[in-house]
């Protein structure tokens, strides 16, 4: 990632994305430590091992950072790290639930899914440091922001187009499975598609900034400028219809509206999306039944 012109002006704060990281991991091997306890009653050494290795990873994608990206946001590895953890442990979790299922039923006690989850975590890491090689100047990737939207809307129809027994887990079409392997294609979408996402609003950010009228102390957007918000709104509704997925259609239209926040500093595209993100859910709630059987699920957990 190139620096910024006035590099002398422009602070670094390598520092403090490595204090934030290490609070990140402190997090994950406490949250790791209460699982072992509840479970077992105790805390095994497993759990040094597993936040010795965990920091050890994180700590080479820092050095990483500190070394080719000088000057990127110190909050978005700390933040990574952190939604990895504790998803790792969760992983952990039900492994530990389902080993003590077996075990009382007698069956053989399944390997888990937290080891895997691990490698991929490694994985991915390694793939960043790579990109962090390959792209030294972040900027470069405006050039392909139509090319990256138009594979991310692929990768993303994908799935709808497949026949449901290679795509469908659990009511939602966002899978691709075959021959025991299976990958959400809605992941690379998502990357490719905050790019385009980034290089639209950089070339806008002027225009989507001006406001027409002033309603209850809030700056509202002149109506022609609604149009991206309302094209992104369509498309996660679209996706929503073929692949009856809420979540992935929803963190679509999210990630767009925040990115747009970011932008323009304007709380009126916050507002304009809560309410259109609330309408979508609705109508998805009134739709589908694997929806309305989630949130049952969320309002009577314990049920």
């Amino acid at each position: 990632m190139a620096a910024p012109a006035s590099q002398a002006t422009v602070p670094r704060r390598r520092g403090v994305e490595l204090a934030m990281l290490l609070f990140a991991v402190l997090l994950v091997v406490g949250a790791d430590a209460v699982v072992d306890a509840t479970v077992n009653d105790r805390v095994g050494s497993d759990v040094l091992a597993y936040g010795a290795g965990f920091a050890l990873i994180y700590a080479v994608a820092h050095v990483a950072v500190r070394w080719l990206a000088p000057y990127a946001d110190p909050v978005l590895l700390p933040a990574v790290a952190l939604l990895n953890g504790l998803g790792l442990v969760l992983i952990r979790r039900l492994d530990l639930a389902q080993a003590e299922d077996a075990r009382q039923a007698g069956r053989a006690v399944p390997t888990g899914d937290a080891s895997v989850q691990v490698v991929w975590t490694c994985i991915g890491l390694a793939l960043f440091v790579g990109v962090l090689l390959v792209v030294r100047d972040h900027r470069a990737l405006n050039r392909y922001a139509y090319t990256l939207a138009a594979a991310g809307l692929g990768f993303l129809a994908l799935p709808a187009l497949l026949p449901g027994r290679f795509s469908e887990v659990n009511g939602a079409k966002i899978w691709i499975r075959i021959a025991g392997f299976s990958i959400q294609p809605g992941e690379f979408a998502k990357l490719a598609l905050m790019v385009f996402f980034a290089s639209y609003l950089v070339a806008k950010r002027d225009v989507l900034s001006l406001a027409s009228r002033r309603f209850m102390g809030v700056d509202l957007p002149r109506g022609r400028d609604l149009g991206p918000v309302l094209v992104a709104w369509m498309f996660s509704v679209l996706v929503l219809a073929g692949e009856k997925d809420l979540g992935t259609s929803l963190l679509f239209f999210g990630i767009f509206v925040v990115m747009l926040y970011v932008a323009t500093e304007r709380t009126s595209w916050l507002l304009i999306g809560l309410m259109l993100f609330m309408l979508g859910a609705y109508l998805a709630y009134l739709k589908f039944a694997h929806v309305q059987e989630r949130v049952t699920v969320w309002l009577h957990p314990f049920q």
